[in-house]
């Protein structure tokens, strides 16, 4: 494997961890709830803090990175996050459980500002990288209920944290020692980003589309990661009642549908990129609406059906991003976008303990995400017409500067 190949292998494999990691919780929060006679609705705040710094910490991580360098961030992101999990393993208190996933927040907050943008450098086939450094992740989400579930049905929540800890920490040093061989270098810049030396024509609309597509896809994406697991296991009984199994089948919809980025991720490259915004962002309300009143396999497929189209609005973002921002600003604009994407996925978790507290069930929770949808839509129609290749040389002198 060529050294360039190895670098996107370990940023890959850091967005496969990120994901896995905060999402170990959504599995195991129902079993460490009986740990501390506490109900599923009672225990998923504590989750809380954690999503919260999962995002507000990406402008730290940012800043970092553009001091102390990008690889040395993904250093400390594989065993910062790596030993936070294994901490959260000794709770003894959902209060300590919390205190640790607040942490597990803290160093998961590195990777989006810091490995996307490593992602990005380059330029060339940006959409396609994305598209698959995007599956890499939502295997991490297929993983987390998959791997939580098998661990549950066999030994407890405990070792759920504990064991994908160490195996982070072990990627962390083997990255570390990578680098040492000094062949860590990014690729070297293609045409299109030699020529984007400052924000491209219409930046401040293409950002603010950016920001409300971010919004609305932040909670929208945020609560259905979260939640298919558990309203898995409570609306497939028809289909079985197994821990493992209906964990199986969470990591099924999103192994299979996250892939629906590589294929986006191609189109990109080589379409406009806006109408392919509009189609997909019109699709998800109403097929989240319909999911909303499905059970057993209706259920199973809707939900599939769901995370495609919100798996391929994901590359799409980060495209719109490496046309025009320039890659001294990317680390900062990325971890403001993150920032606002995550934060609005944080406000998922009080939001669904209140509706199930109140008695509105997962049916009320899908149908106010079906309505986010729709903002994802009007956010759509505000992004500039670009084709493919506008953003390189074809404007290269009407750049507007950076500062």
């Amino acid at each position: 494997m060529s050294a360039a190949r190895l670098r996107f292998f370990f940023l890959n494999l850091g967005h496969f961890v990120d994901h896995l990691f905060m999402l170990i919780f959504a599995k195991a929060a129902y079993d460490a709830g009986k740990s501390w006679g506490l109900g599923y609705d009672e225990m998923i705040i504590y989750g809380t803090p954690a999503a919260i710094l999962f995002g507000a910490c990406a402008p730290l991580a940012a800043h970092a990175a553009d001091k102390y360098g990008r690889n040395l961030m993904m250093v400390i992101f594989f065993i910062g996050i790596g030993g936070a999990s294994i901490l959260a393993s000794f709770a003894t208190t959902p209060f300590m459980l919390g205190s640790g996933l607040a942490l597990i927040g803290v160093f998961a907050a590195i990777y989006h500002p810091v490995g996307i943008t490593m992602v990005i450098q380059g330029g060339g086939k940006v959409g396609w990288r994305l598209g698959v450094n995007g599956v890499w992740g939502n295997l991490g989400v297929a993983a987390a209920p998959l791997i939580t579930g098998f661990i549950l049905s066999a030994y407890d929540w405990k070792l759920a944290f504990a064991v994908p800890g160490v195996f982070s920490i072990l990627i962390g040093i083997s990255f570390w020692l990578f680098i040492r061989t000094g062949n860590a270098a990014p690729p070297e810049p293609s045409a299109r980003e030699k020529a984007l030396i400052g924000f491209a024509p219409g930046w401040q609309r293409a950002l603010l589309s950016l920001g409300l597509v971010t919004i609305g896809g932040g909670f929208v994406f945020g609560a259905l990661i979260f939640l298919i697991p558990r309203l898995f296991e409570v609306k497939l009984s028809g289909i079985t009642t197994d821990v493992a199994v209906t964990g199986a089948l969470a990591a099924a919809v999103y192994a299979t549908a996250a892939f629906a980025q590589v294929g986006v991720g191609k189109v990109i490259d080589k379409k406009p990129i806006k109408p392919v915004l509009i189609t997909i962002a019109a699709c998800q309300a109403p097929i989240i609406l319909i999911m909303s009143y499905q059970q057993d396999w209706a259920l199973f497929i809707t939900a599939f059906l769901a995370m495609a189209v919100v798996f391929g609005q994901i590359p799409i973002t980060d495209a719109v991003l490496s046309r025009y921002v320039p890659d001294r600003w990317r680390a900062k604009v990325l971890s403001i976008k993150f920032m606002l994407n995550l934060c609005l996925g944080a406000a998922v978790l009080p939001f669904a303990s209140y509706v199930l507290k109140t008695g509105g069930g997962f049916e009320t929770i899908l149908t106010i995400l079906a309505i986010a949808a729709l903002l994802i839509v009007s956010a759509a129609f505000l992004l500039p017409y670009q084709s493919p290749g506008e953003a390189g040389d074809k404007h290269k002198a009407s750049y507007q500067p950076a500062e």
